[in-house]
């Protein structure tokens, strides 16, 4: 099972497994990770499952679809590196994504 360690605005890291084909959002949901609101359960209708990619990984997760960059504009503190983490989809290939979560959901 893949890895996924979620860094909150302190600096501490938590690091689970996920199921391939769930959601980063769906996996932090299962394991208790603060930070990670997720008010509409992974629909892409809010932003309170935002997140910063880290810099290393941002082209093994990929861009954000259009919907999705449009819902970030509901995001705090919006950067470069900003998703949806309902939006990203486990795959072994992200063993080891490190995500960090803002200081304050939508």
């Amino acid at each position: 099972m893949p890895k996924i360690t979620y860094v909150d605005h302190a600096g501490t890291a938590r690091t689970v497994e996920a199921d391939v084909g769930s959601t980063v959002m769906e996996a932090a949901i299962r394991n208790n990770v603060p930070g990670i609101d997720a008010e509409c359960g992974g629909a892409c209708a809010c932003a309170t499952c935002h997140v910063y990619v880290d810099a290393e990984w941002v082209d093994a997760v990929g861009p954000a679809e259009p919907m999705e960059q449009d819902m970030l504009d509901f995001a705090s503190d919006v950067r470069a590196t900003s998703r949806l983490c309902c939006q990203i989809r486990i795959k072994p290939e992200l063993d080891g994504l490190t995500v960090i979560t803002p200081a304050r959901q939508g």
